[in-house]
């Protein structure tokens, strides 16, 4: 089923990038990232409740939490800094 989350820390083409292929490469479809909203979201096809656990996961990897998770000060810094640095991996990945 088709389901869209809110998303912190997405601020352009290089995050989306980098969610779309992260989610693409674990076996998703239907990924879209929506820039054009402020939060900005995440939609995908999730099976059940382990996908949306994986889902979650591979967003957080990246540094892109959902909007209300209850993150303490040095996690939501640790999501923002990875959240740098997965954007300029994605910005990289459309240059080529």
């Amino acid at each position: 089923m088709l389901q869209t989350f809110e998303v912190e820390n997405v601020r352009c083409g290089g995050c989306a990038a980098t969610i779309t292929k992260a989610l693409e490469e674990a076996g998703f479809t239907e990924v879209d990232v929506d820039l054009s909203c402020t939060p900005r979201k995440v939609s995908v096809n999730i099976a059940d409740d382990t996908s949306l656990e994986i889902f979650k996961n591979i967003l957080r990897k990246h540094g892109y939490p959902f909007v209300g998770e209850d993150l303490g000060f040095v996690d939501a810094t640790g999501m923002k800094a990875k959240s740098f640095v997965s954007c300029a991996v994605g910005k990289f990945e459309l240059k080529k």
